[in-house]
């Protein structure tokens, strides 16, 4: 009966399989075994409609997607499973082959790519870390829990981080609608800042009553910044977002073995101060003087800071060591070229002209054929050239091809 409805008598046995197979994908349940495909017919449906959304962006051909693929629906049937409830999360596959324009839209350039989407927004960064169905929901249960912190007293804030950045919402009561919105927010901005929030008799003293406030405090024992009030409106969500990205998101970051892949990938230039793990003084003033002097060139360079001792590897490769801490180096995924002496950072100007010798080229052409005349750089007695610079060892850090399809792009 099945097979006389759709004409199998009159078509060859390989197309009568091929209808088959496509009707039956046509008719797959809502609540069937894997991932959600994703197609341009479902995705904007999909990412508006669930709190959640964690896709893979995968290629038939690429091994590393396959090894991947029977992981990654074991773990959407395990968080389908503790997470039954419409609209609260989903887990999605993009075959890149496929939907080449969803693809583009998301900047997918190795296979597989792992990325968030949380009511609605896109989270500037990927899952990279363990590819396991356990690890994968663990991470989940991570992302769904509530990022905002209650305090019952203004004095719990007197022993909140003071070398995180925190937003602190002041509300009368939970079911605000300007609660929502900063809930919202804290969602898609919690790997960036702390949030925290008091209610009622705990943040009475901070408002008057009615008017909801908002207020970032910086990283105080690692820059000079001060306490800020949100002046926006509370009832708009994008303004709010951008405020706090704003805040949260600083000129200076610093770099970890974390997030050392996602840095590199940005594809800039680092310029590093590398510190000692407790000098928070030559931190504090090198942000000052980046965020005064260079702040025309977050376009162009991360501003960063390291933990000598952790990175005490490209360091060595400096000639350096952790007892010649601080110092300033670029790194230019070709090379590292060190800046002459911390000290100059703090005459004007002179950051910026190491830049600048980057940009022109000065600090390769000096690798290649000495100081320029004008340059207090001495040459090697031995070559009559300057010192050779090492190659860059974050670039190590970046994606692996141990662990990714890279598809081809500009070199760094």
């Amino acid at each position: 009966m099945f097979g006389a409805r759709i004409g199998i008598g009159k078509l060859g046995p390989c197309v009568a399989l091929v209808a088959i197979l496509q009707l039956l994908q046509h008719t797959q349940p809502a609540d069937a075994a894997g991932a959600v495909p994703m197609t341009s017919d479902n995705i904007d449906m999909t990412l508006a409609s669930n709190e959640l959304v964690f896709l893979n962006f995968y290629a038939e051909w690429c091994r590393f997607s396959n090894i991947l693929a029977p992981i990654f629906a074991e773990a959407a049937d395990k968080i389908k499973e503790e997470f039954p409830e419409a609209g609260k999360v989903v887990l999605g596959k993009v075959d890149c082959d496929k939907e080449t324009a969803i693809a583009s839209r998301f900047h997918i350039n190795k296979y597989p790519t792992l990325k968030i989407v949380r009511n609605g927004q896109l989270s500037k960064r990927e899952y990279r870390g363990q590819r396991s169905a356990e690890a994968f929901l663990e991470f989940v249960k991570k992302q769904l829990e509530d990022p905002i912190q209650e305090f019952k007293s203004l004095k719990d804030l007197e022993n909140l981080d003071s070398k995180k950045r925190l937003i602190l919402g002041y509300f009368d009561r939970r079911d605000q609608p300007e609660y929502d919105i900063f809930r919202k927010v804290a969602t898609n901005l919690k790997e960036d800042c702390q949030f925290h929030v008091g209610f009622g008799d705990a943040a009475q003293a901070m408002h008057p009553p009615g008017t909801p406030i908002i207020v970032f405090r910086p990283d105080v024992a690692l820059s000079h910044e001060n306490d800020e009030t949100y002046t926006g409106s509370l009832q708009n969500f994008d303004e709010l977002k951008i405020w706090v990205q704003e805040k949260c998101v600083p000129l200076v970051r610093e770099i970890t073995f974390e997030n050392a892949e996602e840095l590199t990938e940005e594809g800039l230039p680092f310029l590093i101060l590398f510190h000692h793990p407790t000098d928070h003084n030559s931190i504090k003033d090198y942000k000052s003087i980046i965020e005064r002097q260079l702040l025309d060139e977050k376009q162009n360079v991360n501003f960063l800071t390291a933990d000598g001792k952790r990175f005490a590897h490209p360091l060595h490769h400096l000639g350096k060591s952790e007892d010649d801490l601080p110092l300033i180096a670029i790194d230019s995924f070709k090379h590292m070229y060190l800046f002459p002496h911390f000290s100059d950072m703090y005459s004007p100007g002179k950051l910026k002209q190491f830049l600048q010798d980057l940009y022109s080229g000065k600090l390769h052409r000096e690798f290649h054929y000495g100081p320029d005349p004008s340059n207090d750089i001495e040459p090697d007695p031995h070559t009559g050239k300057g010192t050779s610079p090492p190659e860059s060892k974050f670039k190590e850090l970046g994606p692996s091809k141990h662990r990714y399809t890279l598809l081809e792009k500009d070199e760094l």
